[in-house]
């Protein structure tokens, strides 16, 4: 059975409480930028659990440089300590670029006014990796009951920002679906954030597919948005017609309801991506390593 992205995030969220391309120039007079293409590793989440090294090894064949990890626990990515694991990456020729790992409520000390020892760790582990970014891909229940709890966690957000600034990388918030159904005094939770995240500090991975869920469209959320999104989750969704809660589930790039290609190309011309993380979490007639096999062919026949 297929394990969710909103329930497997859910029990990491629990268990952390417990325990290259340079295309031309799209505007005139800025000067070009690197695009990283890259994949998120919970696309190849069985995999990586039974061979890591294995599994990192053929997404290195098959041509990718960047990864994003989805598996932090007990301060160990994929049961490495960082400064193994970092080496297993450098031998292969990968780059992490990002990593997610949920931020709770209980990483934040209210009486000390500061993060506890557990979330710094992790700080200083994205740091061993030479991770660019360090992305929290879900926001608790709990910590948006309210809007006054809600604007309560949005300055901890920024506070981790500044956090990852000072070890020279970018805090991120990665969206799912609740962002664009929930409402707060009125207004969409997404676009609360929006208002809040101080974006010298704090970046929004938009995830194109997951908003679907949520009732939103993608093109629709970057044009009301231009500029902000230097970080990106590629995903194209289809009719789920199977089980599960999602009305809308992953498939390979430019397959899907998405415009995937018309929406990277509007966030590469006005939403100031740079880094564009491709996601896949179902599959279809093909196994995960083909599906991401083919999405990394549809991005490069895209131009990226």
């Amino acid at each position: 059975m297929k394990t969710s992205r909103r329930t497997f995030l859910k029990a990491g969220a629990m268990a952390a409480i417990g325990a290259a391309i340079l295309p031309n120039t799209l505007l005139a007079g800025v000067a070009p930028k690197k695009r990283i293409v890259g994949l998120q590793l919970y696309s190849v989440r069985d995999d990586m659990g039974k061979d890591p090294v294995g599994t990192l090894t053929k997404l290195a064949k098959m041509g990718y440089v960047y990864v994003e990890h989805a598996n932090y626990v007990n301060a160990k990515f994929y049961g490495y300590p960082a400064v193994e694991f970092k080496k297993i990456l450098d031998g292969l020729g990968l780059k992490m670029v990002s990593g997610h790992t949920v931020m709770g409520k209980d990483h934040w000390d209210d009486a000390k006014k500061d993060f506890t020892d557990s979330w710094k760790r992790t700080i200083d582990d994205a740091a061993v990796l030479q991770q660019k970014y360090v992305v929290s891909p879900f926001m608790d229940e709990s910590m948006r009951k309210t809007y006054d709890d809600f604007m309560r966690y949005m300055d901890v957000f920024n506070k981790c920002g500044t956090l990852c600034q000072k070890a020279g990388m970018k805090f991120g918030y990665h969206n799912h679906d609740f962002e664009f159904s929930q409402k707060l005094n009125g207004e969409k939770v997404f676009d609360l954030m929006m208002k809040s995240f101080d974006p010298t500090k704090v970046v929004v991975q938009l995830d194109i597919g997951n908003l679907y869920n949520g009732g939103a469209i993608a093109l629709d959320v970057v044009k009301q948005f231009p500029g902000r999104f230097e970080l990106i989750h590629a995903k194209d969704e289809i009719a789920n017609t199977g089980k599960g809660e999602e009305k809308y589930i992953s498939c390979v790039l430019g397959k899907g309801i998405v415009k995937a290609q018309e929406v990277i190309d509007l966030l590469v011309k006005t939403g100031g991506t740079t880094c564009m993380i491709i996601e896949q979490e179902s599959y279809q007639d093909k196994t995960p390593v083909e599906s991401v096999n083919e999405d990394l062919e549809v991005m490069k026949k895209w131009g990226y």
